[in-house]
């Protein structure tokens, strides 16, 4: 069935309260002006409002209207619309597979961005978007039920492994923090060191002549250009930099975001890498270290992270024996999260490869069983 987007989903444009009605303390709806909290399918809140200006009702797909547009989420709650953001809700109530028939046609709709700087679409850019999905309610219902179950499974994993995270950390704690290791009370054979004496610190370079935007067999080594583990993904290249478990640090823009890199990447501007000298500590301690420090950077205008300042960041450094002891403790605690994070990637593959076929109607839904 073909038709325009306008005559099957009610469109709901977001406005911004004045920002005296905003709060970050729970008090009246959750508010999103734009995609900065967006997850993998559902946002968090960090910012309300005590005034309503347009309503997006639990379960309704939320759409980031400028720069970047197109991303997609669902709100699982009622929620206050700013301006950099719309609702959909499908008229038929199928929220699923309009979330999904987004994805698929949201291509379209970027190619119809106006503006010079930012890039935005309108009501009309969005009511006019044409599509082709099945008219059967059923299948629509199927198709989305089909890759709703992928992200769902993926979602899990993510909450494992945070959960799996905060472990590695709370062990950490107990093993070294709450000592106050900086105080006299640390056992005589441990000391205080630098990170630029423990590890071979490096700024991010130039991205490499070779970039391919997915994973091939020839391009398999991810390009980072900052701290974050997937939203800081430039691509793949063929070549890597840096093969040995190591930890980057985000230098430029939000600083701090520390990631513990345990395949072969290469990282690009605005990081900062750390590999241990492992004779002295390991990388998954200073991993651990390093996200229970506050990391600032200098600068008036723009803050950013330098290699000559953070070399000098003091680090607590315990026995050989005890940096061992600890990180064959941990390890089958990160084993866990990177085989977690590989059947992620296995099961993102497989939902972007199903889904235009689906959508298109290439494959039969009924040819697959949830």
């Amino acid at each position: 069935m073909k038709c325009k987007l306008g005559e099957i989903v009610d469109i709901t444009m977001g406005q911004s309260p004045k920002s005296i009605y905003y709060n970050q303390v729970g008090e009246g709806y959750p508010f999103l002006q734009g995609n900065r909290t967006f997850g993998l399918k559902y946002p968090t809140f960090d910012t309300y409002t005590t005034v309503m200006t347009k309503l997006a009702k639990s379960g309704d797909v939320i759409m980031s209207v400028r720069a970047p547009v197109g991303a997609l989420n669902i709100t699982p709650r009622d929620m206050c619309l700013g301006r950099g953001v719309c609702s959909l809700r499908m008229k038929n109530g199928n929220q699923e597979f309009l979330y999904y028939m987004m994805k698929y046609y949201v291509s379209d709709l970027i190619s119809k961005e106006s503006g010079t700087v930012f890039g935005s679409v309108n009501r009309n850019d969005i009511n006019d978007l044409e599509v082709d999905i099945p008219e059967n309610v059923e299948k629509q219902v199927r198709i989305g039920r089909i890759l709703s179950s992928i992200d769902d499974k993926i979602e899990l994993n993510n909450q494992i492994n945070n959960n799996l995270e905060q472990q590695a950390q709370a062990i950490f704690k107990s093993w070294f923090v709450d000592l106050e290791p900086f105080s006299n009370r640390k056992p005589s054979d441990w000391s205080v060191s630098t990170l630029g004496n423990v590890s071979i610190m490096g700024a991010g370079g130039d991205k490499p002549q070779n970039v391919s935007p997915i994973k091939t067999d020839l391009y398999k080594y991810p390009i980072y250009s900052n701290g974050l583990s997937n939203e800081g993904l430039y691509g793949f290249t063929d070549k890597p930099k840096i093969s040995e478990e190591s930890v980057t640090v985000s230098a430029r823009g939000t600083i701090g975001f520390v990631c513990l890199r345990h395949i072969p990447y290469v990282p690009i501007v605005r990081l900062v890498t750390l590999t241990p000298k492992t004779e002295i500590i390991s990388a998954k301690y200073l991993y651990l270290w390093l996200k229970q420090l506050h990391i600032t950077g200098t600068g008036t205008t723009q803050q950013q992270l330098t290699v000559p300042d953070f070399q000098k960041t003091e680090i607590l450094v315990p026995s050989q024996e005890i940096v061992t002891l600890f990180t064959a403790t941990v390890d089958p605690i990160f084993e866990k999260i990177w085989a977690n994070q590989n059947e992620n990637e296995k099961l993102s593959s497989l939902r972007d490869t199903l889904l235009p076929k689906l959508i298109s109607g290439e494959l039969d839904v009924s040819s697959i069983d949830l």
